[in-house]
């Protein structure tokens, strides 16, 4: 038996049932204008599981669903996982479905990022590792909503951040030694609090920002070729002009919630 395909990584909201809408909570805040309990369907949610206002998202003040991106997991669950029946159909499959969502969203988060280490340099044993892992965690996305439930997330998200953090390290060396890049300033690292940090035109090519809080910070014009910026917090980070081709593991979800 062949390995299991990875399951689509981009959300197609056309073969979900509307699930981020209905399964998860959103309290009123700056991303939303009201406050919505987990399972219970947001107020713009259609009979045919589409949004009633996705033309105009932040008009309303629902920044929130403008940078929430399932990287897939909505049709997976919807249409693979729960074979094609909506939570409108199968009620009393609900709740498992509304659980299951966050677990699968997590898995092709981790498939995304391995899927782009991939893509960089590292040496033999590391990349038989990362295409074990890969398969270890398209097969788990292939489980039944029991098995879903019983994986064992934290496990697996430290084994792939191990891998992340190795394939990371050797390719932003690489870089550094290929074009003598400096090392950025001291304060500019992993985990780093840089909350409206000025940051405007800095060379930060190849450094290390995973998990760095960025909210609001200003980097205008920077250069951020390489940087690892896995889980750095981009919210409200001005992005206006800053060299972003090549950083790793950027996201869509982090994009959308910059300004460019």
């Amino acid at each position: 038996m062949g390995a299991a395909p990875i399951p689509h990584l981009e959300a197609d909201c056309s073969r979900c049932f509307g699930l981020c809408c209905v399964a998860l909570p959103f309290a009123r805040s700056a991303d939303f204008p009201v406050d919505k309990a987990a399972g219970v369907p947001c107020r713009n949610l259609l009979a045919d599981h589409r949004c009633g206002i996705h033309d105009h998202l932040l008009d309303g003040g629902w920044r929130g669903c403008v940078t929430f991106d399932c990287f897939g997991a909505g049709q997976q669950v919807s249409q693979a996982t729960f074979g094609g029946v909506s939570w409108r159909d199968a009620p009393t499959t609900a709740p498992t479905m509304y659980a299951v969502l966050p677990v699968m969203r997590q898995l092709h988060e981790m498939l995304a990022h391995l899927r782009d280490a991939m893509a960089l340099e590292s040496d033999e044993v590391t990349r038989s590792a990362l295409a074990a892992t890969t398969a270890t965690v398209s097969a788990t996305t292939a489980g039944r909503p029991d098995e879903l439930l019983a994986v064992d997330l934290p496990a697996l998200r430290s084994r792939v951040g191990g891998l992340l953090a190795a394939v990371s390290a050797n390719a932003r060396a690489h870089r550094r030694a290929r074009h003598g890049i400096p090392k950025p300033p001291r304060r500019v690292r992993a985990g780093a609090d840089l909350v409206a940090a000025d940051l405007r035109g800095r060379d930060l090519r190849a450094a290390d920002l995973r998990g760095a809080l960025l909210i609001a910070a200003d980097l205008r014009g920077a250069d951020l070729r390489w940087a690892d910026l896995l889980g750095a917090d981009l919210r409200d980070a001005d992005l206006r002009g800053a060299r972003l081709d090549g950083a790793l593991f950027l996201t869509r979800p982090q994009l959308a919630a910059a300004r460019t």
